[in-house]
């Protein structure tokens, strides 16, 4: 079965430390690329840190798996001409997408200051990378308002500069409250902003760290999700079930509301994605089916 062309996903990885993490990995990818997602994408850790493991994973998924791979690229650590080169890596590799972002700051430092010489903000990023080659350029949005902003309107002034400035599409950081994502996603309508605004979405296997990343970035967590998963922590399997319905709602709301498009933070981890996934109506492009996978075994 084909899967529902109203619908469009795109998932997230993160360059594994280990050899271990490199299995969980890859077999995420697999679980999950039958599923045709719009491309996927994979992370690039502070200050540069997993740049050559980044390249690296994005180059075998885009080559072994077939699916058109996203390099995430930031502003940190690095000059202009170093992430030009990066860049120019990337495109002469085959790699035609990159998510440009600032970047949080190095390892061992609070705050966030432009690399001499480098590229100071996101928007800087996307302009350069314009002039490099012609990438799809996808940038992050904050529903909730990036925890740096000065207030809800210099956030929203940031992502147009990032959009006029040639990225082709936005992709929210997580969010847990849809009527927030959609008073947003209306403001930034308002603002002139045309481009695909994507809905990050989380699927919740550890709450607690859920809560204190949620903090990090000015999520705001329901009191609804605190209760759904109150009691759980010693009790993974069903933990895992909450995960799911709670995810599936979310989307199924958003999906009500007019939404078809949805960027999945995977954590490397294929189940839960995937079982939104088949909840929402996507059908892997080969299924194989019942009579030949008795006769294959």
């Amino acid at each position: 079965m084909m899967p529902d062309n109203k619908l469009s996903v795109s998932f997230e990885f993160f360059p594994p430390k280990t050899e271990q993490m490199n299995e969980q990995l890859w077999q995420a990818v697999q679980r999950l690329a039958p599923l045709g997602p719009k491309f996927v994408s994979v992370t690039y850790g502070a200050g540069g840190s997993t740049r050559e493991r980044t390249h690296s994973v994005v180059r075998r998924i885009q080559a072994e798996a077939g699916l058109r791979s996203a390099a995430h690229l930031t502003c940190v650590g690095a000059t202009r001409a170093e992430v030009d080169t990066v860049a120019r890596e990337y495109w002469s590799s085959g790699i035609r997408h990159i998510v440009a972002l600032r970047g949080d700051p190095p390892e061992g430092q609070t705050k966030y200051a432009p690399h001499p010489g480098g590229y100071a903000f996101a928007a800087d990023l996307v302009a350069g990378l314009r002039k490099v080659a012609d990438f799809e350029l996808s940038v992050a949005a904050y529903p909730e308002v990036h925890p740096e902003a000065p207030s809800a309107q210099a956030d929203l002034d940031n992502l147009k500069r990032k959009i006029d400035a040639g990225a082709t599409r936005a992709i929210t950081q997580l969010f847990f409250d849809n009527q927030r994502y959609l008073a947003f996603l209306d403001r930034a309508r308002k603002a002139g902003i045309t481009v695909p605004i994507v809905p990050g979405i989380t699927p919740v296997t550890n709450f607690a760290k859920i809560v204190q990343f949620a903090k990090k970035c000015g999520a705001h967590v329901p009191r609804s999700l605190a209760d759904a998963f109150d009691g759980l922590d010693d009790d993974p399997e069903t933990r895992k079930q909450v995960a799911a319905a709670v995810a599936i709602r979310q989307c199924q709301d958003l999906r009500d509301e007019g939404v078809s498009d949805f960027h999945f933070y995977t954590l490397n981890r294929a189940d839960l994605t995937y079982s939104i996934c088949h909840i929402l109506g996507l059908r892997p492009f080969k299924a194989v089916a019942p009579a030949m996978a008795a006769s294959a075994g």
